[in-house]
């Protein structure tokens, strides 16, 4: 490990002092041990996307063939195990290893469950209000438990929620859904842009819910996630916002350690602007990501299978009733009509043709080129380019 020379303040967590940087979690198997791991060892957050891992081991897809549901998620479980354990060896005791568990998926409490005993750090958790995180990871009282949000309505909910646990969050990560990837935190395609999810207005709102409810500002870091792939955004974050992070996902998609598929990287590095759509997921949530031919083709059928919808349990032809509420499965005209199961893993194995590729909107800081793990922290740090980044 060799810490980059940065004028920013660590980011404190239970105890830790780590660098600024989180590694956004990625699924099906996009952010898994090695990314996860190699983030870590850098001193900063390393996040495993919980979501599908059975993909990533052999053994465990051979298995899930005929399984039923229960047998699906113990496999799933069984692979995040592996995940979490592999990547703290990789970490070598530097950092912080966080768990993302999407609230949208049906056995979240399990994998919640899992992932603290399995020795994850950290629970991340979006995709939903994580109203009930503290209940999950009560046995874990050590276990940092970060939610995700995009407006300070959301926040003040779950902090009011959560004090009467006599919880607190340990961090917020604050995601603007018009730069971030994947699943994003509005209720409609036309809402991305609205301006309640600007980060300055976000962070003074929320700096001041702070006030309201006697809590000092300092108590709970605030980590602002979406299109802070560029030093100067970085450092307007950190030193003119007052966010005590940035959450980082594509650019680091992309490093030599990401757990995809050198095409799924190729993908998203060569993706231009008029590359990258909106559209709604199955999770009833509108969704970012690259216009390949198979989102292409499902975006031109869309508004026919929609008008199509109908609440069927066979129309899950994985079994895995992995998210719980599908747009397939259960007939709802007015979000996604695919499986976002069969595409995210497709994405995972580099099937171009096939696969969705989620993808944040903003360019790379290196463009097509690919770093690893360390010079991409390096420069979003320091704004060095990996050509002046100096050996350690």
């Amino acid at each position: 490990m060799t810490t980059p020379i940065t004028e920013f303040s660590p980011l404190r967590l239970k105890g830790r002092e780590l660098l600024p940087i989180v590694q956004g979690g990625m699924g099906v198997g996009i952010s898994a041990k090695s990314l996860a791991g190699a983030v870590a060892r850098e001193n900063a957050v390393g996040t495993i996307a919980s979501v599908d891992l059975r993909h990533l081991h052999e053994d465990l897809v051979a298995q899930s063939q005929g399984a039923d549901l229960d047998a699906l998620n113990r496999l799933n479980r069984i692979a995040l195990d592996r995940e979490v354990r592999g990547a703290l060896v990789r970490a070598d005791g530097y950092g912080l290893v966080a768990v993302n568990v999407m609230k949208a998926v049906d056995d979240h409490p399990a994998l919640v469950r899992q992932a603290c005993e399995s020795g994850a750090h950290a629970i991340v958790m979006g995709a939903g209000l994580p109203l009930d995180l503290p209940e999950m990871a009560a046995e874990h009282p050590d276990v940092v438990l970060i939610p995700i949000l995009s407006e300070s309505r959301g926040i003040g909910i779950v902090l009011k929620r959560w004090m009467k646990k006599n919880r607190l969050p340990d961090a917020i990560v604050i995601e603007h859904p018009n730069h971030a990837g994947g699943h994003l935190g509005a209720a409609r395609i036309d809402d991305l842009s609205d301006a309640k999810f600007d980060f300055k207005r976000v962070l003074d709102e929320t700096f001041e819910l702070f006030k309201g409810l006697g809590l000092e500002r300092e108590k709970i870091p605030l980590i602002v996630a979406g299109g802070m792939s560029r030093f100067d955004k970085v450092k307007t974050a950190l030193t003119e916002w007052g966010a005590s992070a940035v959450q980082v996902g594509t650019a680091f998609a992309v490093t030599r350690e990401g757990d995809a598929h050198a095409n799924f990287k190729r993908t998203l590095a060569e993706a231009r602007p008029e590359d990258i759509a909106e559209f709604m997921s199955v999770a009833g949530l509108p969704a970012r990501g690259v216009l390949t031919p198979w989102l292409k083709n499902y975006l031109k059928r869309e508004v026919k299978l929609q008008a199509n919808a109908k609440a069927d349990p066979r129309r899950c032809t994985q079994g895995l009733n992995c998210l719980s509420v599908c747009g397939l499965r259960d007939g709802l005209s007015k979000v996604g009509q695919f499986c976002i199961d069969l595409k995210l893993a497709a994405a995972f194995r580099g099937e171009v043709s096939k696969g969705l590729f989620f993808r944040g909107a903003d360019p790379l800081p290196f463009g097509e080129t690919m770093h690893s793990a360390r010079e991409t922290i390096h420069y979003l740090l320091t704004g060095e380019k990996p050509g002046e980044l100096v050996a350690g």
